[in-house]
């Protein structure tokens, strides 16, 4: 089936079967969402191309070559383009997402490696730059994320990741959310990340560690509530982040068995951002459209980039 402006995505996984059947139908639909209003050459602007043996686009003014593929996740890619869609399918299908692990025993994935690196790189586009900022009421706060390690609770956890989460909603719904990890809970990392995500004006509301008392000064309608003092008043006023921050450490436990490395949690929290941003969808389908959108529109990290020495885990293995 082709895709219109009213009609952009398959709604059920049947629905998902019939629109793609092969690689050419993948290859179309990618074309689709890249130029929607139709191709434009990359170099020259062009709209008028022809398409060579090797199906390659080739523009009739400038003979520059390319393909729907070129600067997207898919370039490269030695496996199927109808592989890769039956696995963003089922990553955004499942509420709960999708670990390596899983996709190994899914698919038969020779290597977990490299059904990780798919994961990851599908990671890597799912938190675009630009985005509208949080408004309205906004609940800042901070957590560490981490395995058993023994240390300090609290802010002086030790082995732990510290991660800023700021959460969108007032009394009666939860909105968006925003992630980001940070070396210190202090105004340097707080001020920009507030910054960042949260539109000027906004009331926001945090406890009361010092480090955010300088969000009034910055354009903000601030308002601590320090928990120690003001009780159960106080802690109500942050619900929504405290209830995210539940969420997000359930998933990381539960799907990921705990085992994300320090080094690769923000592309985690990405994820988790996407997911929930969007959970109110009626459609899975709507979530793998826009995994779909900005894997074409998006540069992905290279897989290289995905690979530390010596890495440190969050969580077990």
């Amino acid at each position: 089936m082709k895709a219109t402006p009213e009609n952009p995505y398959p709604k059920t996984f049947e629905e998902f079967l019939g629109w793609f059947q092969s690689d050419a139908d993948c290859e179309h639909y990618l074309e689709w969402v890249r130029w929607p209003e139709g191709f434009a050459c990359p170099h020259c602007g062009g709209k008028k191309v022809w398409r060579t043996d090797r199906g390659l686009i080739q523009c009739s003014a400038c003979q520059h070559q390319t393909s729907v593929t070129v600067g997207t996740v898919f370039e490269g890619t030695r496996k199927p383009l109808l592989l890769w869609f039956h696995v963003m399918w089922l990553m955004m299908a499942q509420k709960t997402g999708l670990s390596a692990r899983n996709l190994c025993e899914t698919y038969g994935f020779g290597s977990y490696q490299t059904a990780w690196g798919w994961l990851q790189k599908l990671r890597s586009v799912m938190i675009r730059s630009g985005r509208e900022r949080l408004c309205g009421r906004v609940e800042v706060d901070e957590t560490y994320i981490g395995g058993q390690k023994e240390g300090a609770r609290g802010r002086g956890a030790e082995g732990k990741t510290l991660v800023l989460v700021a959460v969108e909603g007032d009394s009666t719904k939860l909105g968006r959310v925003r992630f980001r990890c940070v070396p210190t809970a202090d105004a340097d990392n707080i001020e920009p990340f507030v910054s960042d995500y949260v539109k000027p004006g906004s009331l926001v509301i945090t406890d009361g560690l010092p480090a955010y008392s300088g969000l009034g000064a910055a354009g903000f309608d601030y308002h601590p509530h320090v928990i120690a003092t003001g009780g159960e008043t106080a802690r109500q006023e942050l619900d929504h982040v405290h209830l995210v921050v539940s969420l997000l450490k359930r998933w990381l436990v539960g799907t990921h068995q705990g085992a994300v490395k320090p080094s690769h949690l923000q592309a985690y929290l990405d994820e988790f951002a996407f997911r929930f941003n969007r959970r109110l969808s009626t459609h899975r389908g709507k979530l793998f459209h826009r995994l779909i959108q900005q894997s074409v529109t998006l540069r992905p990290k290279p897989v290289k980039s995905f690979y530390v020495k010596k890495p440190q885990h969050v969580g077990g293995t």
